[in-house]
């Protein structure tokens, strides 16, 4: 008999999302799928590259998210980049909606994951970067790369 876990296990994941915005706040949503659709994550053929959240009269809504065709779907399979719809509470929608227009974030998907047999996706609250912020991370990026390889090769002798 097959158990269920709580570790979510990862099928896809915007990584981008990270080196163009701040990720101030996360918040997990569940996704209205259909048959075709939860087969086709489950094989990993999902892709957050350029999909966002709106949200249009009190629903949350994950737009250009791009889930590839089941292959044993045939007729049953829906549009790959079809509008589809979250699951919040009202409070939470609400909360999130105050800070999107009050401070200008911005709400991007960073991961699709199962979760108890559920396919859930990682919203981030998250404000744009600036072309030199995006320089500075890669500055830090490589001086710890350089520093860890250092401590590294003095380790060895």
């Amino acid at each position: 008999m097959a158990t269920k876990t709580d570790d979510p296990k990862v099928l896809a994941q915007n990584r981008k999302a990270n080196h163009d915005y701040f990720i101030e706040d996360t918040v997990e949503a569940g996704i209205v799928l259909t048959g075709t659709e939860i087969k086709s994550i489950r094989q990993g053929k999902a892709n957050l590259r350029d999909s966002f959240v709106r949200i249009q009269s009190g629903e949350a809504w994950l737009i250009n998210c791009h889930i590839s065709h089941f292959e044993h779907g045939n007729r049953f399979n829906v549009d790959p980049t079809r509008t589809r719809k979250l699951l919040l509470h009202r409070t939470q929608i609400d909360k999130l909606f105050g800070q999107m227009k009050e401070k200008s974030y911005a709400l991007v998907p960073l991961k699709i994951y199962l979760k108890n047999g559920f396919a859930k996706v990682l919203l981030g609250l998250a404000k744009g970067k600036k072309n030199y912020d995006k320089r500075q991370d890669v500055a830090k990026k490589d001086a710890q790369r350089d520093i860890d390889r250092a401590l590294r090769d003095r380790q060895k002798y």
